[in-house]
């Protein structure tokens, strides 16, 4: 299995990463991929991902809630580690009008900015949306030119959203939220394509039940897993084989 969204670089992971590897990998989840947030976590990510060098693979991009009056300068930086460093995708990117609206403006332009870089590098890209689907759709058809593709990271939406998303040539990334009670994906999940799932964590945020409340790590990938064969009414080893294909496909790892 492939974790691929993880922020295993995070600071709440310095006293026991070893571990936390460990545990991933005795659960069969043998990539473990990292998007970049902005330019204090570069470092980090990188020294991670030459800690486990067949394991983690880095991304890079510029998070939309580090998105600020000044972002112009910091994309300049983001895009110059490009020259520097072999990247799997950019990302993670996007919008988000949950915690400020503030930038809204400028997070749109540094999205599109960060779009463009993609088709140019003919990379993937990671794709955050909370609260603003709605808002991201218009921007990624108006980008869509058949070279743009990705995942929409952390998916909670409708069967309509979804569709929206993969009619546009983009996967799904479903992780803790897909085994929350309350979360709604029970009656979205069975009638999604399997051909555009894969699984991620996000950790250390968002950790699937029965862990809420604690910190999230990538072996839970493993719960994403059998929630979604329970859902789908498939084994756990065909969520494994087919969202593994697809991660694999997609990130070229």
């Amino acid at each position: 299995m492939i974790d691929t969204h993880a922020h295993l670089y995070n600071h709440r992971f310095d006293s026991d990463r070893d571990e936390v590897v460990q545990r991933a990998l005795e659960l069969g989840i043998n990539k473990i991929l990292m998007p970049n947030i902005d330019l204090d976590s570069i470092q980090p990510m990188l020294e991670v991902e030459a800690q486990y060098p067949d394991i983690c693979h880095s991304m890079m991009g510029l998070h939309p809630c580090d998105v600020n009056a000044d972002y112009k300068t910091t994309l300049n930086t983001i895009h110059s580690w490009f020259a520097k460093h072999k990247f799997i995708a950019v990302g993670e990117i996007g919008i988000d009008l949950y915690w400020d609206k503030t930038y809204f403006e400028q997070q749109k332009e540094a999205f599109i900015t960060q779009l463009n870089w993609a088709k140019e590098m003919d990379l993937p890209v990671v794709i955050h949306t909370r609260d603003s689907i709605e808002q991201t759709l218009p921007l990624i058809r108006q980008e869509q030119n058949g070279q743009l593709k990705g995942v929409f990271h952390c998916f909670g939406g409708s069967v309509e959203e979804a569709k929206a998303i993969t009619d546009l040539g983009f996967h799904l990334g479903l992780g803790g939220v897909t085994t929350f009670k309350n979360g709604g994906m029970d009656k979205v999940l069975p009638h999604l394509d399997m051909q555009t799932i894969i699984l991620e964590t996000d950790c250390p945020y968002l950790t699937p039940a029965p862990h809420r409340g604690k910190r999230n790590e990538p072996a839970y990938t493993a719960l994403v897993q059998q929630r979604i064969a329970e859902l789908k009414k498939i084994s756990p080893e065909e969520v494994d084989r087919v969202t593994t294909e697809n991660a694999k496909t997609l990130f070229r790892v």
